[in-house]
């Protein structure tokens, strides 16, 4: 699985390595997800342990912000956003894979 994994690549493998029903792993992953929405949403932070912690934090309005596309300035009210931070294991594993795609790349061009 390289480059962009969605939802249905997920069921798949679930259901390879699990030998469960694509029907019922998909029920599980919508499950999933609409309890971690819902307790976002009541302002709880969802800690999934070895992999990582989910919260709402607030963000700060801006005055004078630009819409990218129109370019029309506009104010932006305070506002809460979605926060994902990585759990010690995800983080200790991730933390060298850009270094070592760089690696290869550039040992490829020699």
């Amino acid at each position: 699985m390289s480059g962009k994994t969605t939802k249905a690549d997920l069921i798949d493998a679930l259901s390879g390595k699990t030998g469960l029903q694509l029907k019922a792993i998909h029920q599980g992953i919508d499950v999933l997800f609409e309890l971690i929405k819902e307790g976002l949403l009541a302002g709880k932070t969802i800690e999934l342990r070895g992999f990582g912690t989910f919260e709402i934090r607030q963000r700060k309005g801006k005055l004078h912000a630009r819409n990218p596309k129109t370019g029309k300035i506009l104010s932006v009210e305070d506002h809460g956003v979605v926060f994902f931070r990585p759990g010690r294991d995800l983080k200790k594993e991730a933390w060298g894979i850009l270094r070592d795609t760089k690696r290869k790349t550039r040992n490829e061009r020699i």
